[in-house]
């Protein structure tokens, strides 16, 4: 059996995790900082006013979340198919739905195409409760891999909580603390460090340098066994482009677009504000003063007034305002950068007017690009939540769902389309090629498994009371009245003639 880290290795992990989280900190604080529109980067002086200065805090024209969203809005898993089978998974009701992984697995989604990764992890259930699925971000995870490219579990794992405050013997000091759960194969190991041991700053360097100051007291560590046999953190990759560095998300490649578009914004309000209307001047003439010596001013403009001067010498001009057409087309071609880069629909960003009256061929080739973004991303996610579901299943004790390495995940169709064209489609496919109409069903967007198992039962129940209702009709319109046994047709009978009414005399015939 397993023994747990000592006090001495569990102080060297803890301090290697470290080490990987401060490398990656500056890169994504700088990240974070740009989503939560915290920054500008147009240069400001220190002799700058006010006014300069609030045009700076207005130059903000932040596309990065439109840009996260777009990709993540398109991503939504609806199911879980064993291999072989039709439907889902015994893990999915057991272990996905009560974690109200419905909802929750967007975050995981959108945090890995922000970072380029992000981290699920999943734990046995306390007292026969469901084994526990738990998103982290990875400025919250951090994660050591003998291989970071193509290792399927890490060989450590640790997450880290919110600081809380501790109260000291002195009362003019309060010392902050985070907990941590450091994972391996066997165990989880939870404990308190320094808040200052694991803050995060933009400043913070790229490299793995080694992390000192790290001391484990293990009187104040939880051991706990989880038992999976592997390190029951899951990782979400953005994408497998980059078999070198790993990926780095989508936001990253697109931050010096941002500070264009912050630059060029911050150009137009300056344009708009000091140069977008004209400015009429005057020479050659005295400005009367009244009595205390203040100037009077000769005109009060209107537009049914005439402004006129004594002195020949009195000449009258205007500057002409900016033109800020030049400084939108900027932005536009900015913007247009973004969604060539990104294959996001142009319409999506709404970049001035170069999307309008197309036909529904040309928007459907406008989306192609974006659809196959999301179709590459839902199959680097979806080997990642088929581990989350495996591993749920071996934490639950099925062992065959852990097993099935062949199992799928289904994703939700959120392709934009219309009702009456789906439905065109999928009536098509049930006639011309004799496609069973429910196995159809899962094809009409929106629709979700809960949807499908009541269409089903309701679908069931009418069949069966169609059945009974069968049974206890009589024979359809047009059918022939049934024969009285003994009184057949006869061959010979005349036309049109009943023979059943030779055997039954007639009202008021005696009989003989």
């Amino acid at each position: 059996m397993a023994e747990p880290l000592n006090e001495k290795t569990l102080a060297q992990v803890v301090a290697a995790l470290l080490a990987g989280r401060r490398a990656e900190t500056g890169r994504m604080s700088l990240i974070h900082a740009y989503l939560k529109n915290r920054v500008c980067d147009i240069y400001v002086p220190k002799s700058a006013t006010l006014e300069y200065r609030k045009l700076v805090e207005q130059a903000r024209f932040n596309v990065l979340p439109l840009v996260v969203s777009s990709v993540a809005q398109g991503l939504f898993v609806d199911g879980y198919r064993p291999s072989g089978k039709i439907d889902n998974s015994p893990v999915w009701d057991a272990v996905w739905q009560p974690n109200r992984m419905d909802a929750r697995q967007s975050g995981l989604y959108r945090a890995a195409l922000q970072y380029g990764y992000s981290y699920a992890v999943v734990l046995p259930g306390e007292d026969g409760k469901p084994p526990v699925i738990t998103p982290y971000s990875p400025r919250r995870a951090t994660a050591l891999y003998d291989d970071p490219i193509n290792d399927e579990w890490p060989r450590y794992a640790m997450t880290i909580g919110i600081p809380r405050p501790v109260l000291t013997d002195s009362a003019a000091q309060m010392d902050a603390v985070v907990e941590i759960m450091v994972m391996d194969e066997n165990f989880t190991y939870t404990t308190d460090l320094p808040a200052v041991l694991v803050q995060q700053s933009p400043t913070d360097r790229g490299e793995p340098l080694p992390f000192e100051g790290v001391a484990i007291d293990s009187t104040k560590v939880k051991t706990a066994p989880h038992g999976l046999g592997v390190c029951p953190m899951v990782r979400f990759l953005e994408s497998y482009d980059d078999l070198d560095d790993g990926p780095s998300g989508i936001v990253e490649p697109m931050l010096p677009a941002q500070r264009q578009l912050n630059q060029t914004t911050f150009g137009l309000l300056m344009a708009q504000t000091y140069a977008a209307f004209k400015q009429r001047w005057v020479t050659g003439m005295a400005i009367a003063e009244d009595d205390d010596g203040n100037p009077v001013e000769p005109w009060n403009a209107a537009v049914n007034r005439v402004w006129q001067s004594d002195s020949p010498d009195t000449r009258f001009g205007e500057f002409s305002e900016t033109n800020l057409s030049g400084y939108l087309d900027s932005r536009d071609k900015t913007l247009l950068y973004v969604s060539s880069v990104r294959q996001i629909p142009p319409h999506t960003l709404v970049v001035g007017n170069a999307v309008s009256n197309i036909s529904a061929e040309a928007l459907a080739a406008l989306n192609a690009g974006h659809d196959l973004d999301i179709g590459e991303h839902k199959t680097a996610f979806g080997e990642s939540v088929e581990q989350v579901l495996r591993l749920g299943g071996l934490a639950m004790g099925d062992t065959a769902t852990w097993e099935d390495t062949s199992a799928q995940v289904v994703w939700r169709d959120t392709t934009p389309r219309s009702l009456a064209q789906v439905a065109d489609a999928l009536g098509k496919l049930a006639q011309l090629l004799d496609v069973p109409p429910r196995a159809l069903w899962e094809r009409i967007p929106g629709v979700t498994d809960t949807d499908i198992e009541r269409w089903e039962a309701m679908a069931e129940e009418r069949d069966a009371l169609g059945e009974l209702s069968s049974l206890f009709a009589g024979p359809p319109a047009g059918a022939a009245d049934p024969v009285a046994p003994g009184l057949e047709e006869d061959d010979d009978a005349e036309p049109g003639s009943n023979p059943a009414d030779a055997g039954v005399p007639a009202a008021g015939a005696a009989s003989g």
